[in-house]
């Protein structure tokens, strides 16, 4: 089984962490329905949607991604580079105590799970402001006993590394080439014209992408891969992509 934690979009996120992005106007009521069709999503996808506890307080609450890096044996409880995000990853630690043994990134390490790309044994960690070498030297760490490569990634202009590049199988990365020298795959690059759109969500059952970039919706599925669109323009503005919203993880 597919198990997807999600966190409801908590009122204070007008507040939210920027980095990149100048601050809009966010419509909280509209970016509720947004996220609740992105968990009807999921669900269509065959995951098990369970929600976290509500944050309301915590403005960047609902991208739960940032909170933890899971594989099949331990669950990295991570030390987010923004402070005021810390708070975020005790209920998520919680929560994830009945599904793996937990590890945990220590000060002065800071990690953001969106700058974690995991395809197969390799785990790619984009060495962001949010994201240091203390923290990627003690994932390096965590996941080395269990087999893992741990491969620190240059980036900027963005975020995140996910922000950059994601996975849409083992074998084919989505990228946008002008924020990070990724290492060689097959590669399936974003248009010109749609920067942000290489953030996707991948699913057994195929790939969750923001229905804001066409152009490179159309560029993957002409690859073959399945395309499910959702609406998530309000989180966008807070720096919101569709990986950062959900934590999946196979459970018995």
């Amino acid at each position: 089984m597919l198990l997807a934690l999600t966190r409801s979009v908590p009122p204070s996120i007008v507040e939210c962490e920027l980095t990149h992005l100048a601050r809009e106007p966010i419509d909280v009521a509209r970016a509720a329905v947004q996220h609740r069709a992105y968990e009807n999503a999921l669900a269509a996808l065959g995951c098990v949607v369970r929600q976290l506890p509500d944050e309301p307080d915590l403005p960047d609450s609902v991208f739960v991604e940032d909170t933890a890096v899971i594989v099949d044996e331990v669950a990295v409880i991570t030390r987010p580079g923004a402070a005021s995000r810390r708070a975020e990853t005790f209920s998520v630690a919680q929560t994830l105590r009945a599904y793996r043994e937990l590890a945990f990134i220590e000060d002065p390490g800071t990690l953001d799970g969106g700058d974690v790309l995991r395809i197969g044994k390799r785990v790619f960690v984009g060495q962001s402001e949010r994201t240091n070498a203390e923290g990627i030297a003690q994932l390096r760490t965590h996941l080395g006993e269990f087999g893992y490569t741990v491969q620190a990634i240059a980036l900027h202009d963005c975020l995140h590394l996910k922000t950059a590049v994601t996975a849409l199988s083992d074998s084919i990365v989505l990228i946008n080439p002008a924020w990070t020298d990724f290492p060689r795959f097959d590669r399936i690059e974003v248009d010109p014209s749609e920067p942000f759109a290489a953030n996707a969500l991948l699913t057994p059952n195929g790939v969750v992408m923001p229905a804001a970039f066409p152009r490179t919706i159309e560029r993957v599925r002409k690859r073959g891969i399945k395309v499910d669109t959702v609406d998530a323009s309000e989180l966008a503005k807070a720096e919101g992509g569709v990986t950062c919203c959900s934590l999946l993880l196979n459970v018995q």
